[in-house]
């Protein structure tokens, strides 16, 4: 049965034909379907009942012949929220039937794109985390500059600091390796094939509309890239006036972000946004050790996007980027390392990428295309050192999706190359082209269950054929059930990674501290998944058991130095014994009027075997527990209020000389914003308590440690107590 929600948005209508059909066509009802949106015709929408499709023209109108009785007829369109309506039809009586479906960006008509089905949220059957609008729009004004935050306040996700020197990091998707995390924008990979390090911190949010979050082994869409996960950031589209917005953002820590954007149609098909932002960061001692604990950075980025719909349902998107960014770390001026000599490290970027994706109707199916690349040079110190490299990386993919009442299916087939050349350190380049072909099927056998089964084949140009499927269902309880909402997703599937010299612990120590490469294999990975969720009164609650498994996970084991006396160097191999996770989240929503609470408490537990000892360990720099609380009083057009409560357990540590174990820590945070006309004024109040790693320790390690670091891994906030505020004005 339809939703009820929905019903309102379908009008139902009899024509009774004065004159009956002939004998050849009795068995035949013409059932005539009309489609609309926000009131026009709506054309390209499928239609289907059964095996019988059509597509809507520019009248909105559709005509499908069908046997006498009962059907259910589905009217679904890219972009549209679609919608279902279960009728008899009666021999010789034509029928004309009318649907108005509401856009996709409506809360209870969310679309996930990152899977390809373009189901509603509430249809997949894999759990996809959306971060709304609404949320991007609050994370925003804490770091204008980058999404760390945004993503490290997002249940199962952890941003984790890689390199403490120059601020790098990656996100962890429920325990997995930062490097296992696929971070696309749109569905393209515009940062690269492996976008940890900076990549976080180089992306303002200011033009996201949301943020689609896949946990677990997702190789089966994304291929070898994204064996933990996928991070999909979702762009703001033109609507149809134009918008220009100016952030200005002054921190305690003489951090400053300007950013500007604007968005407009220039007709009725074509739109355009453009993002602009510079932000400064002056390098900052919290704990006046003479070392820097936040980096100091000058970051200049630009992206336009422009969005074209053209008839019959066909649409372009293009978008291109360029950012330039110098960061310095280490010593300051007159100080010097524990060894008595400056370390200064520094590191500047460039980057330029360009994407697209385009889709256009085929008959009742559509075709879609995409395609991007992605070049950026490094200049990389490590004190009198110097490395110097290149990355680029491009994909394309063709797609054909065949909507159906119960049975929807994708065909696709894909190509990525990534290539990297390091001019001062050899042996390390690469260069690797993968085609692919995937395939996907959507099954809704009944309204209580509906699958999803995905596959997909690589052949790497190293590592040769390899085979990743995943398989999620649905299953929904009766409406007329006491459990009335409530669903249950269970999901398992395998992923790959390609591994190469680029890891968490090389970005901190270079490539000139690795010893050369010897015969590295895929890691392999199984997760698997189960999923409650439903209301409870006026609370919704989500309830969710993880774990997975890594084969030949790759780890770093200490190699002696090249000469008597140097900092030891670093030597790769994959370790035969598996790395596992298990856990479980608890996520409570609750809006009522203009109050908004968020609570989430994850318990979790990862191992590894060292490849130094052989023996099973807890894996460094997981917290066994963590727990968030977000407040938010909204007044609509006046501001909010909110408040912030984050407790994070004790977490493994290696390789650390002052401690076996982290402590656990509070962090609280308070937000305030007020609407005077066209601006909106905020303060933000961050990790009101002042937790720091250096309140505890040294960040600075006593003596120079594995592949010649000088600090310790970050196992907390670095900056202490900080506070931003500023001014969102629109004009």
């Amino acid at each position: 049965m339809m939703n009820p929600m929905r019903r309102a948005g379908v009008l139902l209508s009899l024509a009774t034909g004065a004159v009956a059909a002939p004998v050849a066509v009795q068995s035949q009802v013409a059932l005539r379907v009309e489609v609309v949106h926000e009131g026009r015709a709506a054309g390209a929408v499928v239609v289907r009942a059964g095996r019988t499709g059509a597509q809507t023209g520019t009248d909105g109108v559709a005509t499908l012949l069908l046997p006498p009785g009962r059907h259910r007829v589905i009217a679904s369109r890219t972009g549209l929220a679609p919608d279902s309506l279960d009728l008899t039809l009666v021999a010789g009586r034509d029928t004309t039937i009318r649907f108005a479906l509401a856009g996709a960006t409506e809360l209870e008509s969310v679309v996930i794109s990152s899977t390809r089905g373009e189901r509603r949220i509430e249809d997949e059957p894999l759990r996809v985390e959306v971060i709304s609008r609404e949320e991007v729009d609050e994370k925003l004004l804490m770091t204008p500059g980058d999404i760390a935050m945004l993503l490290n306040e997002t249940s199962g996700l952890r941003v984790q600091t890689t390199s403490p020197s120059l601020g790098g990091a990656t996100v962890r998707i429920q325990g997995l390796g930062g490097r296992y995390t696929q971070l696309l924008s749109d569905g393209l990979p515009l940062y690269g094939g492996q976008t940890g390090g900076l990549g976080l911190l180089q992306i303002p949010p200011m033009d996201l509309g949301g943020v689609e979050v896949i946990k677990g082994a997702a190789s089966a869409f994304y291929g070898a890239q994204a064996l933990g996960g996928v991070v999909n950031l979702i762009s703001r589209r033109p609507g149809d006036s134009p918008e220009r917005e100016l952030l200005l953002n002054r921190t305690s820590r003489a951090g400053t972000d300007a950013v500007v954007f604007a968005a407009a149609p220039v007709n009725e098909r074509l739109g355009y946004t453009l993002l602009a932002g510079v932000h400064h960061q002056v390098r900052q001692d919290v704990d006046n050790d003479g070392w820097t604990d936040l980096a100091g950075y000058r970051r200049l980025l630009v992206r336009p996007r422009l969005f074209w719909t053209g008839s019959a349902g066909r649409t372009l998107f293009v978008t291109a980027g360029l950012l330039d960014e110098t960061r310095e770390g280490g010593t300051l001026s007159g100080a010097t390392a524990p060894n008595g000599l400056p370390y200064r490290e520094a590191l500047s970027t460039t980057r330029f990428d360009v994407g697209a994706a385009g889709r256009t109707p085929v008959g009742s199916s559509f075709l879609s295309a995409r395609f991007s690349f992605a070049s950026q040079q490094q200049d990389h110190r490590f004190g009198p050192v110097p490395e110097s490299d290149s990355h680029g990386t491009g994909f394309a993919e063709v797609s054909l999706l065949r909507p159906g009442e119960r049975v929807s299916t994708v065909l696709g087939a894909a190509l990525s190359h990534d290539r990297y050349a390091n001019a001062n350190v050899s042996g390390f380049d690469f260069v690797h082209t993968t085609p692919g072909l995937f395939a996907l099927i959507d099954l809704d056998p009944t309204t209580w269950l509906a699958i999803a089964a995905t596959a997909r084949v690589d052949a790497h140009s190293e590592h040769g054929a390899t085979f990743t499927p995943r398989l999620s269902a649905l299953l929904r309880a009766s409406e007329t059930s006491r459990v009335a909402g409530w669903t249950a997703r269970l999901s398992g599937g395998s992923g790959i990674f390609a591994p190469s010299a680029l890891t968490e612990e090389t970005e901190v120590t270079g490539l000139t501290a690795l010893v050369p490469l010897g015969t590295l294999t895929l890691e392999r990975a199984t997760t698997a998944s189960l999923d409650l969720g439903g209301p409870l009164g006026a609370v919704e609650v989500n309830l969710s058991l993880f774990g997975a498994e890594v084969r030949d996970p790759l780890a770093t084991a200490e190699a002696p130095p090249l000469i008597p006396g140097g900092p030891t160097r670093l030597e790769l191999l994959n370790v035969d014994r598996p790395t596992r996770t298990l856990g479980t989240e608890v996520l409570v929503r609750h809006v009522a009027g203009p109050w908004h609470v968020t609570a989430s408490y994850a318990v979790l537990r990862a191992t590894q075997v060292s490849a130094e000892t052989g023996l099973r360990e807890d894996a460094p720099l997981v917290p066994r527990q963590a727990l968030g609380i977000v407040g938010m009083y909204e007044i609509e057009g006046r501001g909010r209020i909110g408040l912030e409560f984050y407790y994070t357990g004790t977490q493994a540590l290696e390789h650390n000389p002052y401690r076996l174990e982290s402590p656990s820590t509070v962090i609280i945070g308070a937000l305030v914003e007020h609407r005077i006309g066209p601006a909106r004024l905020f303060l933000n109040l961050e990790n009101i308590t002042d937790v720091r790693l250096t309140r505890h320790d040294p960040l600075l390690l006593p003596t120079r440690g594995r592949g010649g670091r000088w600090t310790t891994d970050a196992w907390t906030e670095l900056a202490g107590r900080t506070i931003n505020g500023g001014v969102r004005l629109s004009f």
